[in-house]
């Protein structure tokens, strides 16, 4: 049996985010999804219907006979729930022969064998090796995934690492995580300031603490004013800082040898900032362990999509697993 029939072509592949819904098709093991489109989630009221419209708008009303869908939240065999978001229920709904659900780290971590020079920006260290790799990043939220290398291949670890407590190392950040908390939030996880959202609220803490009006600026309003507002600038660089040391006790955490990768929708957009931030610094900073991390490498992903490609590999992988003849 070949990868085709036990998987029927296309595959629907699909990376749902807190704000936006990505979908693609592929149409061959061995391809990369085409027919992206980026939808707003707000304008459907769930998975279902978003991904109706996809394949009515975008995919020439194709039925898929396979689908991998990579969510933002946690996973319970078939079901689902975003963490940023009200979609809730399970993989079954969206009628498709065969339909797994990926956590969204989990996917960008299967994409990393499958992404080329054109798709990094070192961000520091050697070159990555082949041990395990920790893949990291803030978006609507904050996103953390593994993939450990076995006699089978690779083999992706989902995690939920985005809700430990904020990583703070000197007296300005624990004003700012007083800040926070006196601004509503009790316990302040890492998520509540390295991600979009978390920018804003760092902007609104740094504010407090400066003694300064804070503005009302969104996310990319923080990013659009790094050249002109002292305020902005500073807290890019208070994030950038405070994501390094996060970035160090993941890759601690997982023996990240294999380098540390860094995705999600915020980073993309800010390259040279981090490069000449002190997010390398605080990276290897850990006074017990600076050798260790020294030597792992930190890698920024700039790939467009590159959790589709992962959605995408899985299912390749997955159909080759099924055309296998059965052991004896």
């Amino acid at each position: 049996m070949s990868a085709q029939d036990a998987f029927g072509l296309p595959w629907l592949v699909a990376d749902i985010g807190g704000t936006n819904a990505r979908f693609g098709l592929v149409t061959a093991p061995d391809a990369r999804p085409s027919k992206v489109a980026v939808l707003a989630g707000a304008d459907h009221p769930g998975l279902p219907e978003a991904v109706a419209a996809y394949l009515a708008d975008h995919a020439g009303g194709v039925r898929p006979g396979a689908a991998c869908v990579a969510v933002a939240g946690p996973i319970d065999g078939d079901r689902y729930r975003l963490t940023n978001s009200a979609w809730s229920g399970s993989v079954k709904d969206l009628d498709v022969p065969f339909a797994a659900l990926l956590n969204d780290f989990e996917a960008l971590a299967v994409s990393l064998p499958h992404l080329d020079e054109r798709d990094l920006v070192s961000l520091g260290g050697p070159e990555p090796g082949h041990g395990v790799k920790a893949v990291l990043g803030p978006g609507t939220g904050l996103g953390v995934g593994g993939l450990v290398p076995t006699e089978h291949g690779w083999t992706p670890v989902p995690g939920e690492g985005g809700h430990v407590t904020v990583p703070v190392v000197d007296d300005r950040e624990r004003e700012i995580v007083l800040a926070l908390r006196s601004q509503g939030l009790g316990h302040v996880v890492a998520e509540h300031v390295l991600s979009g959202p978390g920018l804003v609220r760092l902007y609104r803490a740094l504010a407090q603490v400066n003694g300064v009006a804070a503005a009302e600026l969104s996310s990319a309003d923080v990013v659009a004013g790094l050249d002109a507002d002292p305020l902005c600038a500073e807290t890019v660089e208070v994030f950038c800082a405070m994501l390094g040391s996060f970035a160090g006790n993941v890759a601690l955490t997982l023996g990240a040898r294999g380098g540390v990768y860094l995705g999600g929708g915020v980073l993309p957009r800010i390259v040279d900032r981090v490069r000449a931030s002190e997010f390398r610094a605080r990276f290897a900073a850990n006074p017990d362990m600076a050798g260790y991390l020294s030597a792992i490498a930190t890698t920024l992903i700039v790939a467009p999509q590159p959790a589709l490609t992962g959605a995408a590999a899985w299912l390749a992988q997955r159909a080759a697993a099924a055309s296998l003849p059965p052991r004896p």
